[in-house]
């Protein structure tokens, strides 16, 4: 028998006019100005009209895509989808789940990922930071591009996100030597991404000391579903252990296809015994075109069926 995971997309996916043609869908404005209310910031005309560089600053994408996230949720909910056995998300799509799953609310999530935002932009000067998609290489000969290319700065591999498919970060410099070393190698492409820090390095730990402080400072309950969190690949239901991961996740890396791997395979014992390969790129192309629906709101192909990979929906065994 089947069952349902849905996977909440991290940054990167944002576009300007994204959900525009579920305005006035009533789950979506009331997510939009619960959390506009709880920031005094008017998140739904971030997203339709900018500018683009506001868009992309990451204080004001995490809050941005954390909401998005959640009005699809509630647009499920009322469409009456069924409710899925487990949560997760990619990088800031944990937050998301945890939503969505009753640990955090919406007004003090978006103040938590702004605050994080925040952090994360603060721990890194403006333009000092990169990170970039490398398709093409297994993960050994990334994370030797990383060595090799670093010279005393920072550069690391830290999202495995799909065979073939690693995002790096670090300083810019860094980066820059280490997508030509992954072209040198034989990647596929390798190109840099519409973030405005390097998440999930080493550059992120003073952010990491400081949003703990934050963590402690909101109010956590226990889940009402299972959340799989993207450092252990493992579902916490104690406050503390679930604040925990979430500091530690922020300067190591994501270990999104390990997390995908638990999904489908649902024993978490198990995963490092075996590799479907299969599978898991069927969910991951699904997770990709919910992020483009997500992003482009095409209002004409919404049906219940398309609702499970709106919100990310993953059938494991």
């Amino acid at each position: 028998m089947s069952k349902t995971a849905f996977v909440f997309p991290g940054q990167g996916s944002q576009s300007l006019g994204m959900l525009a043609d579920f305005a006035e869908r009533v789950p979506v404005r009331q997510a939009f100005q619960e959390a506009s209310g709880a920031l005094d910031l008017d998140l739904w005309q971030l997203a339709q009209e900018g500018p683009e560089e506001a868009l992309n600053s990451t204080e004001n994408t995490q809050p941005l895509l954390l909401t998005a996230g959640v009005a699809l949720w509630k647009l499920w909910e009322q469409a009456g989808g069924a409710r899925p056995d487990r949560l997760a998300g990619h990088s800031l799509g944990e937050y998301t789940a945890l939503t969505c799953a009753g640990v955090i609310t919406l007004g003090d999530a978006v103040r938590l990922v702004r605050r994080r935002g925040e952090l994360m932009q603060a721990a890194v000067a403006d333009g000092e930071g990169r990170m970039a998609a490398i398709l093409g290489l297994d993960d050994d000969q990334v994370r030797q591009a990383c060595a090799d290319a670093a010279q005393g700065e920072v550069v690391e591999a830290v999202n495995f996100n799909a065979p073939g498919q690693v995002v790096i970060a670090g300083q810019v410099s860094a980066v820059e030597r280490a997508i030509e070393a992954c072209k040198a190698a034989g990647a596929k492409r390798a190109m840099a991404l519409p973030v405005s820090v390097p998440s999930h390095c080493a550059l992120m730990r003073p952010a990491a000391d400081k949003l703990a402080e934050q963590l402690q400072s909101t109010k956590f309950f226990a889940p009402e579903l299972p959340v799989i969190n993207n450092v252990d690949v493992s579902a916490e239901s104690d406050p503390d252990s679930i604040r925990g991961a979430l500091v530690r996740i922020l300067a190591i890396a994501a270990l999104l296809l390990a997390l995908v791997e638990t999904l489908i395979l649902n024993r978490e014992d198990r995963l490092a015994a075996a590799r479907r390969w299969v599978p898991v790129l069927v969910a991951l192309m699904s997770g990709i075109f919910a992020m483009y629906l997500m992003t482009k709101g095409l209002k004409r192909l919404w049906t219940p069926e398309l609702a499970h990979v709106l919100a990310g929906g993953l059938a494991f065994a």
